[in-house]
């Protein structure tokens, strides 16, 4: 299934990447502020080292914390505390979607860099958030569908096949009643779970690398020193989104290491990519706004759909919440302080 989904991916970046070579030939490179008394890029490069670090750092912390929520009994994920933490993330996911990645979308293809025909004629932002929601339904449906005919004899959570191994070897017979495979209602929970960590962990990666880019590739000191805490804080929630969502997928060690490492790095590495791109690449022109801007309207419109469908939605109403009045107005308080919390950093972010 992770396969299938790098190659749409990779489909709709060629995509996008041959349409910008287009439409940027249309108009002539901005000139961008280097008057500013804040472009200072000797001063920036220390303050970029200081991020990656930084930001490596949380996006670890906050990634691996539910991973070892199983030692401590209160935040296992049976647990009402696990719950009201998660709706606290997904209100981080859902806030970055909607007060950041989003507004930089319209801002960009909305510069007046770009040719007035066709940028300002239509609204490009809304449109590709759209289609980008509707891909993320495509993939999350037909990925679920293919999943669930692989696995039609029921799924065996990825960790628990060496137990298996060694009760078999250790006992000489199978007690199917206790390691047997999860089938019904189950067996289809723990399947949706590890889709939507794979597509959650997709659309994060993307607009994770857009952000870092286009940090690495400023000069701004004024941007860049509020921009290194936000993103700190973003991170470290937003990992413990996906890092709950990985936990639930029951995914074998190897698995789960691979995606705490894509999620760590990504940032970091589009801000490395940043610097060495930092003397070619313009902010300001047309390729890099027309390119950064479509790129974090589907990140936006992944990131929204994920939120309210995949997270909150499947959780509001599950037999959990459901159950209990008190739980859903707590997990709704965590909700609005997530994104109010992610709101608040639209201020310097």
């Amino acid at each position: 299934m992770g396969s299938s989904l790098i190659k749409l991916m990779s489909i709709f970046f060629i995509f996008i990447t041959i349409f910008t070579s287009q439409a940027a030939s249309q108009s002539d490179e901005c000139e961008s502020e280097s008057n500013s008394s804040c472009n200072n890029k000797s001063a920036a490069l220390p303050l970029k080292l200081i991020a990656i670090a930084s930001i490596l750092v949380t996006s670890m912390i906050g990634v691996c914390l539910p991973l070892f929520s199983r030692s401590i009994p209160a935040l296992s994920p049976d647990r009402n505390l696990f719950i009201i933490v998660k709706a606290f993330a997904s209100g981080i996911i859902l806030a970055t979607g909607f007060m950041h990645v989003l507004p930089d979308s319209f801002d960009m293809l909305w510069s007046p860099c770009l040719t007035e025909n066709p940028w300002h004629k239509f609204p490009f932002t809304g449109f590709v958030a759209m289609l980008s929601a509707i891909f993320t339904l495509m993939v999350d449906s037909i990925a679920t569908s293919l999943y669930t005919n692989k696995n039609k004899a029921g799924i065996i959570p990825e960790g628990q096949v060496a137990d298996e191994a060694a009760v078999t070897t250790t006992q000489g017979h199978y007690h199917g009643h206790h390691h047997g495979p999860k089938i019904g209602t189950e067996g289809s929970q723990l399947l949706r779970y590890r889709v939507v960590a794979m597509v959650l962990e997709l659309g994060i990666v993307v607009h994770s690398v857009v952000i870092g880019l286009s940090m690495g590739a400023s000069n701004n000191i004024c941007t860049i020193k509020p921009l290194v805490a936000a993103l700190c804080f973003h991170q470290m929630f937003e990992g413990m989104g996906l890092g709950g969502c990985i936990l639930q997928a029951e995914y074998k060690f190897l698995k789960k290491a691979l995606m705490v490492f894509f999620f760590s790095v990504t940032t970091p590495f589009g801000i490395a990519l940043g610097i060495a791109l930092s003397k070619t690449y313009k902010e300001n022109s047309p390729t890099a706004l027309i390119t950064v801007g479509l790129l974090n309207a589907s990140s936006a419109g992944l990131l929204i759909y994920m939120a309210l469908v995949d997270l909150l939605s499947a959780d509001f109403l599950g037999p959990k919440l459901q159950g209990s009045i008190k739980l859903q107005i707590k997990s709704y308080v965590a909700v609005l302080l997530g994104a109010g919390g992610m709101s608040l950093m639209a201020k310097w972010a």
